[in-house]
């Protein structure tokens, strides 16, 4: 599926009806979850009371015990792994990192052991794409640990934010990274003003309550450690060279954007499509010169083309409510 399709099929609905992805996929509960540890509820509670008035052991142990009885996660990925299998026996597709003409590795992280599983390479290559992607986008706390033999995966963010050394060590050239979330710079924002005339451009990141410091947490804690790999990949690795694109830190438009808001994917794909063409432009001078050793060009007509989208049709935004509210 080339990227045309792939917009098409989850950002705009279109195309075959086995292409299209409904983004209600990964919002269904994960009722067999639930329902396990519910049917696991007694026994649990039995051994809590045990530990708690028995053993008089002290309330935060028995809490303990009874925090097993609480399910591993809110929604169930079991519906994306069925959709990709289905999209992936179309003619011309494989279920198979073994039949594919390119080489595709998704790392997820052993749960039990904490290590790295490259879905892809020898010795993981074994099994279906599918599920190794419901396995590698597991996120703790929002989708249960995907078995898989007698191992369980989460999310290889878990692990490490950018597993580069995957593709570095088999000594490439040229490698180019995407990393979606980073921290918001509001001190440096420079976007239109929000709020009334004299007050700052964008409030402090505090006024948005817990989400907000949540979400800016999160993202420093995992770019911390992704400036940390690159620095690392930079002294293992001089002879590649390494391009790292992500969004402007002082967008505020993509760190207030709510991940989970399907509604909002049509505007916010074309926005991150027009900011990275701007970044491109700018960026131009100094990654021509880079692209250059690997044989690479940058189409200057298409790149200039200010009348270019992503969408077919132009995607409409709700009209703005400012962003105090939008934090509210």
């Amino acid at each position: 599926m080339g990227p045309r399709e792939q917009c098409a099929a989850f950002i705009e609905n279109e195309g075959a009806a086995h292409d299209i992805f409904e983004p209600s996929l990964l919002m269904r509960p994960a009722w067999g979850e639930f329902a396990k540890r519910l049917a696991s509820l007694p026994k649990v509670a039995a051994q809590a009371l045990w530990v708690g008035a028995l053993q008089r052991r002290s309330a935060s142990v028995t809490l303990e015990q009874l925090g097993h009885a609480l399910p591993t996660g809110l929604f169930s990925n079991t519906g994306v792994e069925a959709q990709l299998r289905r999209q992936f026996a179309a003619p011309g597709r494989s279920n198979d990192f073994r039949e594919l003409k390119r080489k595709l590795v998704l790392v997820a992280t052993d749960l039990d052991s904490g290590e790295s599983a490259p879905f892809g390479l020898p010795g993981f290559d074994d099994v279906p794409i599918s599920q190794a992607v419901q396995a590698s986008s597991a996120l703790p706390g929002l989708f249960p640990p995907v078995r898989i033999g007698d191992r369980y995966f989460v999310d290889g963010a878990l692990k490490k934010t950018l597993h580069a050394s995957v593709l570095l060590d088999d000594g490439l050239d040229l490698l180019i990274c995407l990393n979606p979330l980073v921290p918001f710079d509001a001190a440096h924002a420079p976007r239109e003003r929000v709020l009334k005339s004299g007050e700052p451009r964008i409030p402090k990141l505090v006024d948005g309550g817990l989400p907000v410091v949540l979400s800016q947490t999160f993202r420093t804690l995992i770019h911390s450690r992704l400036e940390l790999g690159m620095k690392g990949y930079e002294r293992s690795h001089p002879d590649t060279d390494i391009l790292l694109f992500e969004p402007d830190h002082r967008d505020p438009e993509m760190f207030l954007a709510n991940t989970f808001g399907y509604s909002q994917r049509r505007w916010l794909a074309e926005h991150a499509y027009r900011q990275t063409r701007e970044q491109l432009r700018a960026q131009r001078p100094q990654l021509a010169a880079q692209l250059a050793r690997h044989g690479l060009v940058f189409d200057d007509k298409v790149l200039a083309d200010h009348h270019r989208t992503l969408l077919r049709r132009p995607a409409r935004r709700a009209a703005r409510r400012g962003c105090p509210r939008r934090w509210r």
